[in-house]
């Protein structure tokens, strides 16, 4: 019978990082979801509001990748109030030839959250200011101490500041990506004050509430929204995209539905039918990215399944190389 792999968190984290090699191969994943016949249905997703969680689950076959990956991602958001992380899961890998099972990805969101954060990397590298040197960061969890780091692999950024509703947990933020990252980070009162000192903008909250307006949008400025990820969330209202010179999305089919453009849309301010170019097509050539320096710039992440096929390929290959998990036959 087939062997199958079981790896855990701490095994995938001794093999995979936020690193290059991580962005590169979340790049190449844009630009084969862009060049290539990929099959990636929509987002299976529900939501659990009795105990503010949500469930979302992943999939895509990508020709060329010779595994493709299903991923069931949970979401609790009151979690920490228990002690226990907001985001979870696990990734099963099969054969893209036979369709059985090869490796199970016992990750608790590990992959996913290195992912997402490679994901903004790619959209800064295409779509900011290659002089780009100031960052703000909206929240203060996991993705957002992630998107800082991503940020630092593709622009020489020597300051930053962060926001969150939490004073105290934006002042730890500070103090310890401070160190280490080798940042000057402040706590910025308000977003008004992080927008005004920005050159980089990365949203990563849950927010079911806009906190970022067009009026707060200044030249030359980008922002990845990257929180809003289902038809009840929101970061940017709905003025935000309209007023940009460029914006850019994962996937125009799922950013209709539950991504930043779905508000504008709801608002009359876009028609539901306009197309907007996508990060794999810019990526690709298809599509100009930024014009100018002065170019108000968004891109808007919703996750998609090429990713996790990507991310979940790419620790197979290297926990082959290292030679470890569990393994047995099925």
């Amino acid at each position: 019978m087939p062997e199958i792999t079981i790896l855990n968190e701490q095994e995938l984290r001794q093999i995979i990082s936020l690193d290059k090699a991580a962005v590169d191969c979340i790049e190449n994943a844009f630009r084969l979801l862009a060049t290539k016949n990929v099959v990636m249905p929509p987002i299976l997703s529900f939501h659990v509001p009795d105990h503010n969680g949500e469930v979302d689950v992943k999939t895509a076959y990508v020709p060329g990748i010779d595994s493709f990956a299903i991923k069931m991602s949970p979401g609790f958001f009151d979690n920490p109030k228990l002690g226990l992380p907001s985001l979870n899961g696990l990734m099963v890998l099969f054969s893209s030839i036979t369709g059985i099972v090869e490796s199970v990805l016992l990750d608790n969101g590990y992959l996913t959250d290195v992912r997402t954060a490679a994901a903004g990397a790619v959209a800064a590298k295409w779509l900011s200011r290659e002089n780009s040197s100031v960052a703000g960061i909206v929240g203060t969890g996991t993705q957002a101490r992630l998107q800082l780091k991503a940020l630092c692999l593709v622009r020489n950024l020597e300051r930053a500041f962060v926001w969150g509703r939490n004073d105290a947990k934006a002042e730890k933020y500070a103090a310890e990506c401070s160190k280490e990252y080798g940042l000057d980070i402040q706590v910025a009162n308000t977003i008004d004050d992080l927008m005004e000192q920005s050159d980089i903008v990365v949203t990563t909250t849950p927010s079911q509430v806009p906190l970022i307006s067009a009026a707060q949008l200044r030249p030359g400025q980008h922002i990845t929204a990257m929180g809003t990820d289902a038809d009840y969330k929101t970061e940017l209202a709905a003025d935000v995209i309209p007023a940009a010179d460029l914006y850019v999305c994962d996937t125009l089919t799922q950013c209709r539905k539950q991504g930043e453009l779905r508000p504008a849309i709801a608002a009359g301010l876009l028609d539901s039918a306009a197309i907007f170019p996508e990060l794999g097509g810019v990526i690709a050539g298809h599509h100009t990215g930024r014009r100018s320096d002065q170019d108000i710039t968004i891109c808007d992440l919703t996750g998609t399944g090429v990713q996790d096929t990507a991310i979940a390929t790419f620790a197979r290959e290297r926990a082959q190389d290292a030679d470890i998990g569990t393994h047995f036959n099925s």
